[in-house]
């Protein structure tokens, strides 16, 4: 027995777009997938260590606080500019490179309690 195609709705249209977005991983090959996996560890890793560096030796956390956020928001726009709806490698690099970044500032932050 055949499947009838869907029909064109909104709703068939969001299930599809949701459906490529949070699927979408399983059909790229394996060179996006630890690019992208190695890039957020990466990032967590670095800015870890950058911020506990950081923290000890200078007494400005607020400064490096304001300059980690600069260089995330310009990140952000820069993407939105130049990347398009359909990024590439490279921005997908960057993108989970920053996601890692934050993250590891944001675990930093509930570490010292602030």
């Amino acid at each position: 027995m055949t499947r009838l195609p869907l029909q064109s709705t909104r709703f068939n249209g969001l299930q599809e777009k949701l459906g490529r977005q949070l699927l979408g991983w399983v059909t790229t090959g394996w060179l996006e997938k630890s690019l992208g996996l190695l890039s957020l560890l990466a990032g967590a890793y670095l800015a870890a260590n950058i911020t506990s560096i950081y923290l000890n030796f200078i007494r400005l956390q607020s400064l490096g606080a304001l300059g980690m956020l600069l260089l995330v928001e310009l990140m952000v726009r820069l993407r939105t500019r130049l990347a398009g709806a359909n990024p590439g490698l490279l921005w997908t690099v960057l993108d989970n490179f920053r996601i890692g970044a934050v993250y590891a500032v944001v675990l930093e932050a509930f570490k010292l309690g602030s």
